[in-house]
């Protein structure tokens, strides 16, 4: 499936999102893969976590540092804002961001995941995330609305999900 929506930043800055399933990101420049997110379970429920400095709620993830994969940085996230550990991980998708002003792009990796605590959440080490909460990943419009591609990206976790076990 693919979805096209724009986006105004928070900074002024309007963008267009791109987004199209996936089930590998191997044809994506490594260098062009900056930030990665997932719907992680933790049994039948997802984890949203609240950033504190941008007063919302969402998916955990991150941005891709100097010398990591996608796959080392989902895994790093994941335990830093949630103290969850991954199990087992897909792909679901590639957000395409394009900045209006000089049509530069950068990609996000939507990922599915099933998780595990290490141990309680007490604090993410940047300081941002400084809640999470377990929900039933039907609602999780009570907490954020990414429009049709938050839809979809909900609906593929969902739909991927068993095979993940």
């Amino acid at each position: 499936m693919n979805i096209t929506e724009k986006y105004h930043g928070v900074s002024g800055v309007d963008y267009i999102f791109e987004y199209s399933d996936a089930d590998s990101f191997d044809h994506l420049d490594p260098s062009q893969c900056r930030q990665v997110y997932a719907v992680c379970f933790l049994g039948e429920q997802i984890i949203v976590v609240y950033n504190e400095e941008k007063g919302t709620w969402g998916l955990v993830g991150g941005t891709v540092e100097r010398g990591e994969t996608p796959e080392q940085t989902l895994k790093r996230e994941i335990q830093e804002e949630s103290n969850m550990e991954v199990l087992n991980f897909l792909p679901i998708g590639i957000q395409k961001v394009i900045d209006t002003r000089d049509n530069s792009f950068f990609y996000q990796l939507r990922y599915v995941c099933t998780t595990r605590p290490y141990g309680p959440f007490i604090s993410d080490p940047d300081g941002n995330i400084t809640e999470i909460k377990l929900i039933d990943p039907l609602k999780y419009k009570d907490y954020f609305n990414w429009n049709k591609i938050g839809e979809q990206i909900i609906s593929r976790a969902i739909e991927l999900k068993p095979k993940l076990n």
